[in-house]
């Protein structure tokens, strides 16, 4: 089982190294307890030296993930074995027949919790048969006390080995969603920026040569199969919606949902709504801040009234070029599917910006977003309701049928 540079398994090395501290703090208390019962007492020391050793060098080795390949498992593993195979003439076998502990005690665990969470569940048991058979032979025969002590060392070697790969399974599965999520979001972005200019224009070319002949006619059929086909291939499904007040995220300002309609530019750096050129000092100030009213007024013409705050609106420049895209594709639902006469309204309320847009059109008839966005037809899906979702703004949706569409699109400040 590979182990990743870091994550979920960082905690399980750090206990493994508090618990060979610990182990070592246990084979003192025991020695001392038990020296003058020692064939050999004067070897207890250095035995205890190359234990102490071996954990501060352990501790070191496996905290870098680069080492903790089998060299150093079966240096872990060989080290151990030696101290424990040294009981017999340290301690002595009369002592060891009449229960005294063998030089390792619990420190013997240390390999087979480093081999369970390097390789899962399989290769702790084997370390813990190879040192629990170590620690059997030692004392030349069977007890229970020894019988018992062998098992647990299975057991811990089983268990810790599954939890670790329960770990490194959940992090992988936490990586692959991540990676998912940014995939999504970029999508949803691309989205976005494909129906506000590529698939509107497919529209475009479509309707406007349907019924024409010859080569104009083949190209709009042509235009209409794509179009069909790439709102088919970045549709994300039916996001939740309702016909009458909602609050899952902006939608449009019209009573149906954005569909073909004439391209309308989105909002980028020096230009307006429709490709109007921004005013020359209204850009983007030197704290990468735009006012939004700059934005906002350009869609005020015949049909489209605009009212705005006497003072600035400042937003950072990519989220005001977002909403005011958002805003643009509202109104180019209203001109599709109403009488293109539609209220902005645009309030400034200190902690939050709020965007109205209502019209007088037919209004939504109940269950037409969700069609609509099973069909790909994605205005409100990602043009409006994905970019306020993305600023981590809300939208209020309020419609009926024969009493327009009222939205709005609130935008908390930084």
């Amino acid at each position: 089982m590979p182990t990743p540079p870091g994550g979920l398994e960082v905690p399980l090395w750090r206990a493994i190294a508090v618990y060979r501290v610990a182990a070592l703090g246990y084979v003192c208390v025991v020695m001392l307890r038990d020296l003058d019962r020692y064939a050999h007492p004067l070897a207890a020391g250095p035995a205890l030296a190359a234990m102490a050793g071996w954990t501060v060098v352990t501790a070191y080795a496996y905290a870098r993930p680069a080492r903790r390949g089998w060299p150093l498992l079966l240096a872990d593993l060989g080290v151990v074995l030696g101290i424990l195979l040294l009981s017999p003439w340290v301690v002595g076998r009369a002592a060891l027949a009449a229960g005294v502990p063998a030089l390792a005690v619990a420190w013997l665990g240390g390999p087979v919790l480093a081999w369970a969470v390097s390789g899962g569940r399989r290769r702790g048991a084997v370390a813990a048969l190879v040192l629990g058979a170590g620690d059997l032979a030692v004392r030349g025969w069977i007890t229970p006390s020894a019988l018992n002590g062998a098992v647990l060392l299975l057991l811990a070697g089983v268990v810790v080995g599954h939890v670790a790969r329960l770990a490194v399974t959940a992090e992988e599965r936490l990586q692959r969603a991540v990676e998912l999520e940014a995939a999504t979001r970029e999508r949803d972005r691309l989205a976005r920026d494909i129906h506000d200019s590529v698939l509107q224009v497919l529209a475009l070319v479509q309707r406007r040569g349907a019924h024409l002949d010859g080569e104009a006619g083949q190209l709009a059929r042509l235009a209409g199969e794509q179009e069909a086909a790439l709102r088919a291939l970045i549709a994300a499904g039916p996001p939740s919606g309702s016909a009458g007040s909602a609050s899952a995220g902006p939608a449009s300002a019209s009573g149906a949902p954005c569909g073909p309609v004439v391209p309308r530019p989105s909002v980028g750096p020096g230009f307006g709504p429709a490709g109007v050129p921004v005013p020359a000092g209204h850009g983007p100030t030197l704290d990468g801040r735009r006012d939004l009213r700059d934005l906002i007024r350009p869609f005020a013409g015949p049909a489209v009234s605009v009212a705005a705050p006497a003072t600035t609106v400042p937003l950072p420049a990519y989220a005001a070029r977002e909403v005011a895209a958002a805003v643009a594709a509202a109104l180019d639902n209203v001109a599709r599917h109403a009488d293109g006469r539609a209220w902005v309204l645009l309030e400034d309320e200190g902690t939050v910006v709020r965007v109205s847009v209502r019209d007088a059109g037919p209004g939504i008839p109940p269950g037409r977003l969700d069609e609509a966005a099973a069909q790909g037809r994605l205005g409100v899906a990602q043009s409006i309701r994905g970019r306020l979702a993305d600023l981590g703004g809300t939208a209020t949706i309020t419609s009926a049928p024969g009493e327009g569409t009222e939205i709005e699109l609130v935008l908390p400040r930084d």
